[in-house]
Formats: C-alpha cells, structure tokens, sequence
C-alpha cells in the first residue's frame, strides 16, 4: 500500500496542507511542533478513523475551526486505487468516504489501509499496564480480521450494558433478576469466547513473526516470547465450545463477587499477554535498552503479519524514532526500511544528521520534506 498524497484542512496545527509522498523512505524534517506528527495522525485517522495520540477528535480541530478534513491517495497492490476523506463536524462525529462513497460504519475502513505506527509513546505496550498490551493485540487483529473487530465491538457493548445493570442493582442493594442477567450473560460468553479463540489462534501464528523481527534488529542471542493469559484452565488447543464452558464456570465462580463491586470481572476485556527474553519477563526486569528494542520488533512483526495476512504491505509510520537509536542500529534499520522487505515508510524527526549519509533522497523512491508551523516545504536539501 502506498500512500501518493495527503490533504489536511483545519488538522492541528495545518489549516491548509497539501503533502506528496514517495514510493519507500519518507522524511519529515522540522523543529518540536511544527506539525511533523500531525501529518501522521492524519494518516492514521484515514487508515483506523481515529487518532494515535488523541483520545477525543475534538482535541484535533484546529481551534476556532468548524469542522476538520483529511484525505488521502492510496495505490494498493490489490487494490488499484482508493481516494478516502474523513470528515470531523463537532455535535455530528465523523464520516468516511472511499472513492466518493460514505460508509455505512466507521469500522469498515479498518483493515482496508493497513498501517503500523511505532511512536515514543509505544514505552507503555512493553512496560505499562495490561490494557496497553491488549491495544497493541486488538490493533493488530482487528486490521487482519475484520470478524474480529465485528465481535469485539459487540463483546465492548455486551459488557458495558451488563456493568450498568450489577451498577444498577448494587446501588439499590438488590440482586439483579436471573432472567436478565443469563441474557446478558449469555451475550457476553458467546462473544467473548470468539474473541478469545481468534487471539489464541493469533499468538499461535505471532510468535514466530516476532521471533524473526527481533534478529533482524538484534544481534544478541535472547529469545522473545509472548504468553497470553486469560481464563484460567484453559487447555491451548481448546476450540469456541470448551472456552465459552470454561467461560461460563469461571462467571459462576465469580458471581458474588460481581455483585458485590457492581462490575464484570471475568472476560478478555481483562487478558493480558506477558512478553519475555528468556526466562525473565520483560515488563518487571528489562533494561530501557530492552524495552526499546522489544518494543521495535513487536512493531515489526506486527508489519510482516498483516502484510502476509492481507497480501499487502502496510505503511509504516516512525514518529521521532531514530535519536533515541544509537548510531549503528539508527543506520541498520534504515537499511531495512529501504529494502524489498519493507514498503513505503514515513518518518518524522528534528534533524537530517541521522539520514544524510544512509538514504539516497536524491533518487525518485525516497523524499525529504520540511515542515515548519504547519506548512510543508518540499525538496529539502539532506
């Protein structure tokens, strides 16, 4: 997938953008808030409707601005070419146009322009708490299998539905009525037990891809793994049925307690997956060396399986990547991002110095650019 053109209006710091990209090896060159990241928040925004670093849309209109616009050039490799525009209207929320066409659903785009973004602000998959692991899982499944986004957007409304109703009962000080809550639990096993099997069946598949993201940028000899916990005796090759019955005890036995905190508390909603090297786990012991260099091959792998799940190659966003990589490794993985290996990238940075003498940007495949105060001056001089 390659992205030829961006267009921001009213994003950020960028009233009025217009940038083009080339073929493999992008850079972004600017002072700290020049508006560099805003350009990939808008990329982002087209590829998964939402944003890297916001939590709210609102916090992106530019401000005093009535609405924001983004739109997008996308030449695929099975997909001919896609012109997408995302459109943000306060009181009104977003909506996304493919080829001129609105979706029905925001969701629909996911998978559609696959993209992996490996920021600063990443530090939190490897050593924060077990929802940032289970972002990076749903990210990765949900752009490789749509079905998967489907059940976990359902499984999310399940749970929210089934937490206001023991909230509800518990402030009254009553028990809930049995009919509605085998409803609801029901709901809540049948789709969290899909959402179990596809991750079980993922890391399967993942581990190997991780394995070899990390020799391509590691040259000790420490093995990464990663073990995904969820309900507990859960046999490994278990299948939709003997999760949803492990399920389902596992809510007996916590029956009591859920009344009594008024909340859920069995479910993938609360899995977490434990990254080792070796023997030691990664979260509670690693250096910030290792932090930083498992946390560069998780995202790697993340690009070589959706690229061998879709059969297209994602674009791959580093935002302010390369000075907190020493020399040699800095120049290794450019090495890699200009490879056969590697598609198209986007990188931002304050400085050229780590690129000049590595990435030929005289040549049509690669382009530098400069960004100041929300504006984008092309044919900078590396």
């Amino acid at each position: 997938m390659i992205l030829t053109d961006l267009r921001l209006h009213d994003f950020r710091a960028h009233a009025e953008t217009s940038v083009t990209f080339a073929p493999k090896v992008n850079l972004l060159v600017g002072p700290n808030g020049a508006g560099k990241t805003n350009l990939l928040e808008a990329i982002h925004y087209l590829c998964l409707s939402k944003s890297f670093i916001a939590s709210q849309d609102a916090y992106v209109l530019r401000k005093g601005a009535r609405f924001f616009e983004v739109e997008g050039g996308f030449a695929g490799e099975q997909r001919r070419h896609l012109r997408v525009r995302l459109v943000y209207v306060p009181e009104e929320g977003k909506r996304i146009f493919v080829n001129g066409a609105p979706l029905e659903r925001l969701a629909q785009v996911v998978g559609l322009l696959p993209v992996v973004v490996f920021s600063p602000l990443d530090q939190a998959i490897t050593a924060g708490g077990p929802e940032e692991r289970r972002r990076f899982l749903n990210n990765v499944l949900s752009q490789a299998r749509p079905v998967y986004l489907d059940d976990l957007l359902k499984y999310r409304r399940a749970l929210k539905q089934r937490n206001v109703l023991l909230a509800e009962y518990r402030r009254r000080g009553e028990e809930p009525p049995a009919a509605l809550m085998d409803s609801w639990d029901a709901e809540l096993v049948t789709l969290g037990s899909r959402v179990i099997v596809r991750r079980v069946r993922f890391m399967e598949a993942f581990g190997g891809f991780l394995e070899d993201a990390y020799r391509r940028i590691e040259a000790v000899s420490e093995r990464p793994s990663i073990t995904y916990v969820t309900l507990d005796e859960l046999p490994p090759d278990a299948d939709e049925e003997a999760v949803a019955a492990c399920f389902r005890r596992r809510m007996a036995r916590v029956a009591r307690g859920e009344r009594r905190r008024g909340r859920t508390l069995v479910g993938p909603h609360l899995d977490e997956l434990v990254f080792r090297l070796d023997d030691f786990e990664v979260r509670r012991y690693a250096s910030h060396g290792q932090h930083r260099t498992f946390g560069m091959a998780l995202k790697l792998a993340q690009y070589f399986y959706l690229r061998d799940r879709l059969d297209e190659s994602p674009l791959l966003l580093l935002d302010d990547v390369f000075d907190n990589l020493d020399e040699k490794r800095a120049a290794g993985f450019l090495e890699l991002l200009q490879s056969d290996a590697v598609g198209q990238s986007i990188i931002t940075a304050p400085r050229p110095d780590a690129f000049a003498d590595v990435v030929p940007f005289e040549r049509e495949a690669h382009r530098a650019t400069h960004v100041e105060a929300g504006r984008v001056q092309p044919g900078l001089t590396v």
